[in-house]
């Protein structure tokens, strides 16, 4: 298991290689807890909102390979949510390990569960509303959340995700929400599968693994297509298995990007959309599918 997840999930640095040195130095991850021997690090955003007495959604969002928490949060732009809507945010980091900081094995899944105790710990966290979200390489491991951890995490999201994992390798048989967001352009996470130079083996095509998830869902077998912007539409499998949606938000003209956050390079990256608000659209989705 370890090796396979190490070979699938440790893609190169293909987000904020090109950043300074610097401005990581001014952004470091303000909390720490010991995991399965290790020090791991993250930040976690808390709402003015924050009210003990009530029972608050934690929302945790990954980021790509080569980036960091603070990256992540300035990209997903994922606390002007929180501000407004009142819940949690955490961004942990991968391991660099001597190289770029990537999600890829099963230490990974066990700091993930010890992130929500600690954080459980210190504040009220509503159980039944803990969500996952990541892009790139961070949304693959949402993905191995979802097949790993589905008995804590309520639904999942996925943004420019870097999926090769088969179908095969997950064994949890929970039905998990899951929305996605995918550029046609992204030469990266390839929107119609095939090699990349990002990783060793091939992507699948992003259509196809979402139906893929909705068969898992058991879902009806049919989409509703709508369109949402003149660049933007989506594909929506209902009908599946205790309320689990699947989603598919497609980006025509996309790049590896987050729609509706902040900007990466586009040269490097092709275009950012602002038709759509990933991080308030995955929200809304959240918030529908609490953990059942």
């Amino acid at each position: 298991m370890k090796a396979l997840l190490a070979m699938i999930l440790s893609v190169p640095a293909i987000v904020a290689a090109f950043e300074a040195v610097s401005f990581y130095a001014h952004n470091r991850p303000h909390g720490t807890l010991l995991s399965a021997g290790e020090t791991r690090k993250y930040e976690l955003y808390v709402p003015r909102s924050y009210d003990r007495t009530k029972p608050a959604p934690l929302v945790i969002s990954m980021h790509g390979a080569g980036g960091w928490p603070v990256q992540q949060m300035n990209l997903s732009r994922w606390n002007r949510v929180a501000d407004r809507e009142g819940f949690l945010v955490v961004y942990p980091s991968g391991l660099d390990r001597g190289g770029p900081r990537v999600w890829r094995d099963t230490r990974d899944v066990r700091f993930i569960s010890d992130l929500i105790d600690t954080i459980a710990a210190s504040y009220n966290v509503d159980r039944d509303r803990i969500y996952a979200n990541g892009f790139s390489n961070g949304g693959g491991m949402a993905f191995v959340l979802s097949c790993m951890l589905s008995d804590r995490i309520a639904a999942v999201g996925m943004v420019g995700a870097a999926q090769t994992l088969p179908w095969s390798w997950c064994s949890d048989r929970r039905a998990v929400p899951m929305i996605a967001f995918h550029g046609t352009e992204d030469r990266m996470a390839l929107y119609d599968g095939g090699q990349s130079w990002v990783a060793p083996a091939p992507f699948p095509s992003v259509p196809t693994w979402t139906a893929n998830w909705a068969r898992r869902n058991r879902c009806a077998p049919r989409p509703i297509e709508s369109r949402i912007a003149n660049d933007v539409t989506r594909r929506e499998y209902t009908r599946c298995a205790g309320g689990a949606d699947v989603m598919l938000y497609t980006i025509h003209g996309g790049g590896h990007t987050w729609p509706g956050g902040e900007p990466l390079p586009e040269w490097f990256t092709g275009p950012t959309t602002s038709s759509i608000d990933a991080s308030s659209t995955m929200w809304a989705f959240f918030r529908d599918h609490p953990k059942r």
